[in-house]
């Protein structure tokens, strides 16, 4: 409490031995005693008077908030489950009505007509490019040259 180290005791009881005297140093150790024990009470009673009034206002629950206040990461972690706690238990009839259920079925079969529509316009232009390359390999057809003379046909 003071800090008082074995050898500073050890002056201050020579120093009250010399000054009080033999005789009446048990007397002043034992009122001194008295008088430490009576000033801890009082400072127990203050202290424990002290808290039960922090009790009785709520300065518990502040500082608990200010304790996880200045856990700004455990903080962040309790809002974020806080506000995700909703969307776990969320299906789409308890809280938009019963057009969310028609509206996913219209776009599940919006989404399957396209992705048939894909399929069908890749086929038509893979169909498309093949008749286009059969078509450049195929030998062209020789038309008669309309300069050249016609060819003389043999009569027998």
């Amino acid at each position: 409490m003071f800090d008082i180290g074995w050898s500073e005791m050890l002056v201050v009881g020579v120093v009250a031995l010399i000054v009080v005297g033999p005789k009446d140093l048990p007397r002043m150790f034992r009122a001194a005693g008295e008088f430490m024990g009576k000033a801890r009470r009082m400072a127990r009673e203050f202290q424990s008077a002290m808290n039960q009034a922090a009790d009785d206002s709520g300065v518990g629950d502040i500082a608990g908030d200010l304790r996880k206040a200045a856990n700004p990461k455990q903080f962040g972690m309790d809002k974020i489950k806080e506000a995700t706690d909703d969307l776990t238990k969320w299906t789409p009839d308890d809280t938009t009505g019963p057009n969310t259920r028609d509206l996913a079925e219209k776009r599940a079969a919006a989404k399957e007509k396209i992705a048939e529509n894909a399929a069908r316009m890749t086929e038509e232009r893979k169909a498309r490019e093949a008749a286009e390359a059969a078509e450049a390999s195929a030998e062209p057809e020789l038309l008669p040259d309309p300069v050249a003379p016609a060819p003389e046909s043999k009569k027998a």
